[in-house]
């Protein structure tokens, strides 16, 4: 049987070492055109903040709920703070409020500036669920 000559000098094939880069920038390319179109047409959302008025009518008294930096609350009923935890706020804040006409009566809450701004929420939904009228926050105004 005769043998068969392999040929030497053929080239098999062989894997490409390279990234076909073409198709990747035709992507960002398009990708370009489309947020360059849509661009001005995104306005940016305008936000409504209410503006502070004053009342017609100062309150007759002020109870004053205070949140110290520790978190710890304190009610102030005239001059006498008391300090107690955040399940009593709001029946001593109802028998202050007691025998008094509505609306004569305001609840202010008062907040250190390094409180955690969930420790007022959970204060102020206390006193609106135990069903509180007129409760406010106290503010510094800048300088």
């Amino acid at each position: 049987m005769p043998s068969v000559a392999h040929r030497g000098g053929g080239r098999g094939r062989r894997t490409m070492n390279e990234i076909n880069m073409v198709p990747f920038i035709d992507v960002m390319l398009v990708l370009l055109i489309i947020f360059m179109v849509t661009a001005p047409l995104i306005t940016p959302s305008l936000i409504d903040l209410p503006s502070v008025g004053k009342a017609a009518k100062q309150p007759d008294q002020i109870i004053q709920v205070v949140v110290n930096k520790d978190e710890s609350l304190q009610l102030k009923v005239g001059e006498r703070p008391q300090s107690m935890p955040l399940k009593e706020i709001a029946p001593a804040v109802l028998r202050a409020q007691a025998g008094k006409p509505a609306g004569t009566t305001a609840v202010v809450i008062s907040a250190d500036r390094n409180v955690k701004y969930e420790s007022v929420v959970k204060v102020m939904d206390a006193l609106q669920r135990a069903g509180v009228q007129r409760v406010g926050l106290s503010v510094q105004l800048a300088k």
